[in-house]
Parts: structure tokens; sequence; C-alpha cells
């Protein structure tokens, strides 16, 4: 196997700024004094490319970090907003709905919902009996509204 030679400092800089999203590509090119036909010769370079993936993979873990830190916290807020305001019905309204479909958005993992069973019951979605009676009295209300 062979082994890619090391990228250079530039080349690092360029990965580092793309990555950093305050610039649009031509601009990291122009900030770097790179032409296009060397970035387009980068880009067809496999260490680059391995580089460039590797960085990706590393955001994106960065970002499942993230959410499930604040995972509790955005469920939390949830459910507090479904205790309806009278001037923001709509708002308790799009959160029961949240609650209930949280499960079965997740991005890995079983579905909370079998196929075969396309309704939600509590037991399948963990929800306490409360929270339960909180979601379908802000439901209930909403139809009526």
């Amino acid at each position: 196997m062979i082994k890619a030679k090391p990228l250079s400092a530039k080349q690092l800089a360029v990965i580092d700024d793309l990555f950093e999203g305050r610039l649009e590509e031509q601009e990291i090119l122009e900030k770097h004094n790179i032409s296009r036909r060397l970035y387009d010769k980068w880009l067809a370079d496999e260490g680059f490319n391995e580089h460039l993936d590797r960085c990706m993979v590393w955001e994106y873990r960065r970002c499942e970090f993230m959410l499930a830190h604040y995972a509790r916290v955005a469920a939390s807020n949830l459910v507090q907003i479904t205790d309806p305001d009278p001037k923001k019905p709509e708002a308790a309204r799009k959160a029961c709905i949240d609650i209930i479909t949280m499960r079965a958005n997740r991005l890995a993992g079983p579905p909370a919902v079998p196929v075969d069973n396309p309704t939600p019951t509590s037991e399948s979605l963990n929800l306490s009996p409360e929270t339960t009676g909180k979601l379908l009295a802000v439901l209930a209300e909403e139809k009526t509204a």
C-alpha cells in the first residue's frame, strides 16, 4: 500500500478555511493565492480527499455530541411549551407534535412505531401518563378552537 504524501501547510490552511465557513470557496482561493486549476488538482488527489473526508466525519460527530448534550434541555423545553399560552396555541400544538415524533425522527436506531402500526401509543413513545394527558388536552383544545 502506497502511503500518501503529507499535505502542505497551504492545503491544510485551505481545508481549515473551508470548514470554518466564513468565506466562500472562491474567496478562500484568492486569500491563499491558489488558482482554480491547482485547487481542482488538489480535489482530484486521494490524500487531499481523505483529509477532507476525515474532517467532515469529525464535524458531523461534533454536531452529534452537541445534539446529545442539549437533547434533554430541548425535550424539557418542549414539554413546558405544551402548557398552552392562550395567545400562542399553535406553538403548543407544534411542541406536542415534536414530542410525539421526536423518537421516530432519530437518525439511528429502531423506529418508535412499527410500520404496521402507524398510530403511536404513549407506551411506544415512553411518555408518562401525565405528559400524555397534557399532550392530548392541548391537541383536543386545538381541534375545538
